[in-house]
């Protein structure tokens, strides 16, 4: 059985700096792609998962966003998580967006990528393998010959259980993080103050047997440059 995800969080405080000029007069989640900002494609997704309340940060033209926000007509609630006064990277954002956030396990979706669902919905698919008995953060991976757009060599191996491993320096890996995971907000406890990655949460739990993956059936697509947009567009057009 599912379990019920109760609030997301989208992560739009980045600079934005690989998608220059287009972010030189407007923050990277509102760059437009396939005829909508890219961080509503996100909250489309949200949306139709059923989620009731999401958290998203701001810092970089963090008025432009908020503006954006605020003309929303959604079904769920939305709360800014304010980081004009230190961009506190992905695992200090998340930290401080805690106390904003609600239920157990919590969604986290970067802004800048796109995702097209398989024969499930992708959020459903997360909720339905999420056990919090063993995890403390399920990632939403994609085989690396699937991420359109991605240039690297991979981020993870994965265990016959879904058991999470890094690529070793100087190797390929076969599984891409598309940006989306699931966490328990225990993963937070002890966490660092201040700006830091992720990736020091996730470490912590590989070394406790705590990072789970569950690969993606659909399309995914890393936004990241101008460069692509046009190849993102024309393969949105064709499903």
């Amino acid at each position: 059985m599912a379990v019920t995800i109760e609030s997301a969080m989208v992560m739009a405080a980045g600079l934005g700096k690989r998608m220059r000029p287009l972010t030189a007069t407007r923050p990277k989640p509102l760059v437009r792609v396939a005829g909508k900002p890219l961080i509503d494609h996100s909250l489309d997704r949200i949306e139709a998962a059923g989620i009731g309340h999401v958290v998203v940060n701001v810092h970089y033209l963090a008025d432009a966003l908020e503006a954006h926000l605020a003309k929303q007509k959604r079904r769920f609630s939305i709360a800014v998580s304010d980081e004009r006064g230190q961009l506190l990277e992905t695992g200090g954002g998340m930290v401080k967006a805690l106390p904003l956030l609600r239920g157990d396990p919590i969604l986290i979706v970067n802004s800048d990528n796109i995702w097209t669902d398989g024969p499930q919905d992708s959020i459903h698919h997360l909720a339905r393998h999420w056990d919090g008995t063993r995890m403390d953060a399920l990632l939403l991976l994609i085989r690396q010959a699937s991420a359109t757009g991605h240039a690297g060599r991979g981020d993870f191996h994965m265990d016959p259980d879904g058991r999470l491993s890094r690529r070793k320096a100087g190797r390929v890996a076969p599984f891409v993080y598309t940006g989306i995971q699931l966490i328990s907000p225990r993963l937070l406890d002890g966490a660092p103050e201040g700006p830091f990655s992720t990736n020091i949460l996730w470490d912590r739990a590989i070394e406790a047997g705590r990072l789970f993956g569950v690969s993606h059936m659909g399309q995914w697509f890393d936004v990241g440059t101008p460069a692509s947009i046009a190849p993102t567009e024309a393969a949105l057009s064709d499903v």
